[in-house]
């Protein structure tokens, strides 16, 4: 699931002028701390606003102006639609807010561009996954990530036994062909093998109608599946499985069954919940893949934890894969056209968090940005980078 595209972080790139406002903090979306959000937001603008005078020289009323679009949004229904985590972006004549499934840490910036760092999570790394509810009565679809669900209606697909095989007065007259093709969804559907309809022995065992039911559903599922290489959970009772298995034909299939009795009742944030455990291994088997790949090519030229040669690096393109951590700053600026950085120990007017800086340009250059907490970035670093060349 996309819940921020590149696309969008360039529009926020392109915004960057003098005096950019950057908030970060984390929401509520039930229970009585929904009644901080308000004023943990009211307590970050006053602090934009000292900010904004201190650097930028402007007024108190000057201040205030600037910041009274993000001000108009504390209202009652702002505060009724939220996720996990609010990003506020403020400029001259510019405001955009994500209500995003992320708990961000508490974080203020004033800059002359956008703080996007704690963003990359959500751009990187996110973990998609599908997740299929499977019954004889009940069929649901979802798309997941590592931070929210959501369920897919399903078009051309059966959602019940009864009805896809035709269980009524009208069909025992009637005929049914179901495709048992082993072939893989990026392929055409090849009919190697079929069930025909009335008069076939085995439609009076359960388990062949079963399987019967299964095949026609996993057909259905070549159109949402097809190219993809993302995971797929089954979700049901675990007798089912085994039958799903032999009809399925998308290589990705999750071996293991996530035990549900009920799908009808069961709402996507509990299939969310009982699924992470599942897919958790997919989400770290990548970036495990990318440290390893770190360490094989260390000391041949193609990798740097130095700063101002990743920073360069980043901006001229030449950064495959960059490992950033996440809830630090290293204060400075850069002249690209000099190719000069200069660091400093405490942020001063017109300072940028550097490793920010490196992972925007990352992106923007087409290399893979892994967001990290700090423990996480390889070799005790504040940023590692793999090089194109």
């Amino acid at each position: 699931m996309s819940l921020l595209s590149v696309d969008e972080l360039k529009s926020l790139v392109d915004q960057s002028k003098s005096s950019c406002v950057s908030l970060y903090m984390p929401t509520y979306r039930a229970g009585t701390e929904v009644q901080q959000n308000p004023t943990r937001f009211k307590n970050l603008i006053k602090q934009a606003e000292t900010l904004l005078q201190e650097k930028y020289d402007l007024d108190t009323t000057e201040a205030r102006a600037f910041l009274k679009p993000a001000m108009d949004l504390d209202i009652d229904d702002f505060w009724q639609s939220q996720d996990q985590g609010l990003a506020v972006f403020i400029t001259q004549d510019f405001l955009k807010y994500y209500c995003l499934p992320l708990k961000f840490n508490e974080f203020i910036s004033v800059s002359d561009r956008f703080h996007l760092k704690p963003l990359m999570p959500l751009l990187t790394g996110d973990g998609t996954f599908y997740l299929l509810g499977l019954s004889q009565q009940k069929i649901r679809f979802f798309e997941g990530s590592r931070y929210d669900i959501h369920e897919i209606e399903l078009e051309d697909v059966p959602t019940n036994m009864d009805d896809a095989l035709l269980y009524d007065e009208t069909a025992k007259a009637g005929q049914f062909r179901i495709s048992t093709s082993k072939g893989g969804t990026s392929n055409p559907l090849p009919e190697a093998g079929s069930y025909h309809g009335q008069g076939s022995p085995d439609r009076d065992k359960p388990q062949e109608r079963i399987l019967q039911f299964f095949h026609l559903v996993d057909q259905g599922l070549h159109k949402y599946l097809n190219g993809k290489t993302a995971p797929l959970i089954i979700a049901g009772v675990e007798y089912l499985f085994p039958l799903y298995k032999e009809a399925n034909t998308y290589p990705h299939l999750v071996e293991d069954i996530l035990p549900i009795d009920n799908l009808g009742v069961v709402k996507p944030a509990e299939f969310h919940q009982k699924a992470l455990p599942l897919v958790e291994p997919y989400y770290t088997q990548e970036q495990q893949q990318a440290v390893e790949y770190y360490h094989n090519l260390m000391g041949t030229g193609k990798t740097s934890t130095d700063l101002q040669e990743t920073i360069s690096a980043a901006y001229y393109g030449r950064i495959e894969r960059l490992f950033v951590a996440v809830g630090v700053q290293e204060w400075g600026n850069f002249d690209p056209q000099a190719n000069q950085l200069q660091i400093h120990p405490e942020a001063e007017p017109g300072d940028d968090d550097l490793l920010n800086l490196a992972a925007v340009q990352t992106l923007l250059n087409g290399g893979i940005v892994y967001a990290v907490p700090p423990d996480s970035v390889p070799d005790e670093a504040r940023l590692v980078a793999v090089f194109r060349y």
